[in-house]
């Protein structure tokens, strides 16, 4: 039997701060405007010592009862003082646990334990404690871990270039910060000159005036540009440290990864419970050939701004074989691809707004002839991104697909504008759906759609697929496939 650590004393007096109130209350009658007022509310300020030191003993009244077992079937936690709350985990069942040293709890020598089974939704941990090393070492060595002797060895460890890639591609806004500072650098001049010339209109005597107000305009909007860049590199700045000193190990059995620079993070992973893997890409490293893989497990990455990832931006080419025991295929080609002839699935929507954008800015600029050059600004402004987009779902027509490989199956899809490359054993597939229009179904084709096992259930769609290839794909999954036909 083991305890929390002290600190989480804290944590339990917190939930009874609403007790302040009376303090409060109390500083409020007492406060009147003269000399005497700090003398009457020290007076009484045993009365909030009193009320300090309550929420305090029953934070640690809360700790006293919380206590914590470990047996080699199962983690028991028992808390509360007069309702009592067991919960019981299973060794066999972990999938993941969670082990974080956050810089501010290094010189109190507490640890953030967190445990979870692929019970629950939503990300939901099973099992949160605070404890001290020594717990958690007698934690640990019940928890699924790799067997040294059967460790792979001599896989490639993310470097820093890898690190530093994947903070800058997957960090918050990295192509719309770019996108709006360019917007505002350049927007801002044009509205300037703009009302500038409206403002030209204006008598002799307001010129001075007007002159100062427009000035303002260039300059505030070259500082909503800035602040866009600088946010992106705050964001960058913050995941270069938490996925710095990135390092993966594994056996058959179990995974072991660890991240942070200054907040480090360690991860065990039981191989069999991992859902499945994601090798994502973004156009540039579907080019480049470049992934940065992540996983769906249970616990794994479940923190808040967490990502998921296995392994950060790496090319497909250098991944090797030995991945392979965690999931990860690369360079298998599609069995059933989606169809050439089925390109309106992809571009048609795309295609009608880009052509759209055209004729609004002239419409526009016929309207508002003085406002023509910031409507053809806004115009190629809009214009780029849904360009891009059309270049993404083109790449996306040729090359989603389905694959199978012994017990694996690899599906091959957009979403947006990033490629996804899902792999999963074909047990764990637990829906799929053929869906037709009425010009699908007199082509033959159709969108196919698929979810995994999950605390999440993310569907992964494919377009423009042959309906008996799909049939096909469903046979082999042992399933008979529905239909759902749209008129």
């Amino acid at each position: 039997m083991c305890r929390e650590h002290p600190l989480k004393i804290l944590k339990y007096s917190a939930k009874n701060i609403w007790l302040l109130i009376f303090p409060l209350i109390r500083g409020i009658y007492t406060y009147h405007f003269d000399k005497d007022w700090f003398y009457s509310w020290v007076r009484g300020a045993w009365f909030d010592i009193a009320v300090l030191g309550v929420i305090i003993l029953f934070g640690f009244v809360r700790w006293l009862f919380s206590r914590i077992y470990i047996t080699d079937e199962e983690l028991i936690h028992r808390d509360g003082v007069f309702l009592h709350l067991n919960t019981f985990i299973p060794i066999r069942n972990v999938s993941s646990v969670t082990v974080e040293r956050p810089l501010f709890m290094v010189p109190f020598g507490a640890i953030r334990f967190r445990c979870d089974t692929r019970a629950g939704i939503f990300r939901t941990v099973d099992l949160k404690l605070l404890v001290g090393k020594k717990a958690l070492k007698e934690i640990m060595e019940h928890m699924p871990d790799i067997d040294e002797d059967k460790k792979i060895n001599g896989i490639s460890q993310p470097n820093t270039l890898s690190v530093l890639l994947f903070s800058a591609l997957f960090s918050s806004g990295f192509s719309g910060t770019v996108y709006l500072a360019t917007f505002f650098f350049k927007g801002g001049d044009i509205a300037y000159n703009i009302i500038k010339r409206s403002l030209d209109l204006l008598t002799e005597e307001t010129e001075k005036i007007t002159e100062k107000l427009v000035l303002k305009i260039p300059a505030a909007a070259i500082f909503i540009g800035v602040f866009f860049i600088a946010s992106w590199f705050l964001s960058f700045l913050v995941n270069f440290f938490r996925y710095g000193r990135f390092n993966i190990d594994f056996d058959r059995n179990c995974t072991r990864v660890s991240y942070g620079i200054i907040d480090r993070k360690e991860y065990r992973i039981r191989n069999s419970h991992i859902n499945y893997t994601d090798l994502r890409q973004n156009l540039l490293m579907k080019i480049r050939g470049a992934v940065a893989v992540n996983i769906s497990c249970a616990g794994y990455g479940s923190s808040k701004n967490r990502i998921p990832v296995l392994l950060p931006v790496k090319r497909e080419s250098n991944i090797g074989e030995k991945f392979q025991t965690i999931g990860i295929y690369s360079g298998k080609k599609n069995k059933y691809s989606a169809q050439p002839a089925g390109i309106c699935s992809y571009l048609l929507i795309p295609l009608i707004v880009a052509a759209i954008i055209v004729p609004s800015y002239d419409w526009a600029a016929r309207i508002l002839p003085r406002l023509s050059e910031l409507t053809l600004f806004l115009a190629v402004m809009l214009e780029i991104p849904v360009v891009w987009f059309i270049i993404v779902k083109f790449v996306a027509l040729l090359t989603s697909g389905v694959a199978f490989y012994e017990d694996k199956i690899i599906i091959r899809c957009s979403k947006w504008t990033k490629f996804h490359t899902v792999v999963s054993t074909r047990d764990k597939v637990v829906k799929l759906e053929l869906e037709q229009n009425l010009l699908q179904a007199m082509s033959g084709r159709c969108a196919f759609s698929i979810w995994f096992e999950g605390e999440e259930h993310t569907r992964y769609k494919i377009k423009a697929m042959k309906a008996d290839e799909v049939r096909k794909i469903a046979e082999s999954l042992g399933y008979k496939i529905g239909e759902k036909v749209r008129t």
